[in-house]
């Protein structure tokens, strides 16, 4: 249910600023809003997939007056990578946390060398002292919540400790401060329904539960199960990279190794057999497919992310029962025959 206004509120509601790209053409929509950013949020470099046919908006509020600093923004727009360099650090005159959820598709961040994939209504914490990059691959539709530094560092002593880490938005208190955020948009900001320093409060308490030590065995079993589906989409997803690792998918996933390992351990697997299944299923697929029949018997190995041809033969042999090219000729003898 949205949140209404507070009755007992008397101040008038704050202004919701806006910028879209609808104010000028669209061969400068990309510029106009590289420097929307600039002016809403803060420095930042910004391209897109997209940019002949960029559209985006950017609507802005304070939370409450200006003592208590909190900002409210909500992004919509086309696909977008992000990026908060080094050079534009130097030119902020302030820096603040933010932190982010968006609920309709998958995106990216990457800070402090780490990198986490995040699974729609997530939430992750960044530092604009430090660099940073999101990706947004479909779509920038996000809400984003800027946070004086004393602010968070007074609910997370270790701040920098939970950076660009995946709070995870489907279990425990991480899905308690996913539906807050969600509701806490521009125009809940603009007219709270609740004093602005109790709903501060509020958002702070849920972000030292969702961050704190003792999460991750709180919600189980649930978020066990939760994270193995992660940890196999992402596994399916990077399958054909030569030479991956179970410590290269945590990293994505923001997650340590063991936690990866015990999670498939739960259901009975291996990252290593995980991996394996991924490749040859896709192997099978390719083989069975006469549009891939141009390709060679190596070159449909490495595309399933084995280098080594003999090594994939014996694979095949081994997991599919024959070899690849005895697969690819029992389907074409299959087809004539029929």
């Amino acid at each position: 249910m949205p949140i209404q206004p507070h009755a007992e509120a008397h101040r008038p509601p704050a202004a919701i600023e806006r910028w879209s790209t609808d104010a000028v053409p669209p061969a400068q929509r990309l510029d106009y809003w590289v420097g929307a950013v600039c002016e809403g949020f803060l420095e930042m470099e910004v391209t897109s997939p997209q940019a002949r046919h960029f559209d985006a908006t950017l609507e802005s509020a304070p939370l409450g007056t200006p003592e208590l600093g909190i900002g409210v923004n909500r992004v919509r727009g086309s696909a977008q990578d992000v990026y908060r360099t080094r050079r534009a650090i130097e030119r902020s005159r302030s820096n603040f946390y933010y932190l982010l959820c968006k609920t309709d598709t998958a995106w990216s961040v990457e800070q402090e060398g780490r990198s986490a994939r995040m699974l729609p209504g997530d939430a992750v914490l960044v530092d604009s002292r430090r660099s940073y990059a999101f990706h947004f691959v479909q779509s920038a539709d996000t809400i984003s919540l800027e946070l004086p530094m004393a602010w968070v560092e007074s609910w997370l002593p270790d701040a920098p400790g939970q950076l660009a880490c995946r709070i995870d938005g489907s279990a425990g208190w991480g899905s308690v401060l996913s539906r807050f955020v969600q509701q806490l948009t521009p125009e809940a900001a603009s007219a709270p329904p609740l004093p602005p320093r109790l709903l501060a409060d509020q958002l702070g308490g849920l972000l030292a539960l969702a961050t704190g030590p003792g999460v991750a065995a709180a919600v189980e079993p649930g978020a066990r199960a939760a994270l193995r589906r992660r940890v196999l989409e992402a596994t399916r997803e990077r399958h054909a990279e030569p030479g991956l690792t179970a410590e290269a998918v945590a990293r994505e996933l923001g997650i340590s190794p063991r936690s990866l390992h015990r999670c498939l351990a739960d259901g009975g697997a291996t990252f290593a057999a995980t991996l394996l299944d991924c490749r040859m299923q896709a192997a099978r697929r390719m083989l069975g497919d006469a549009r891939f029949d141009r390709l060679a018997v190596a070159e449909i190995g490495f595309r399933c992310g084995l280098a080594d041809a003999s090594h994939f033969v014996r694979l095949c042999r081994q997991q599919l029962g024959a070899t690849p090219g005895a697969l690819r000729l029992a389907r074409i003898g299959h087809r004539a025959g029929g």
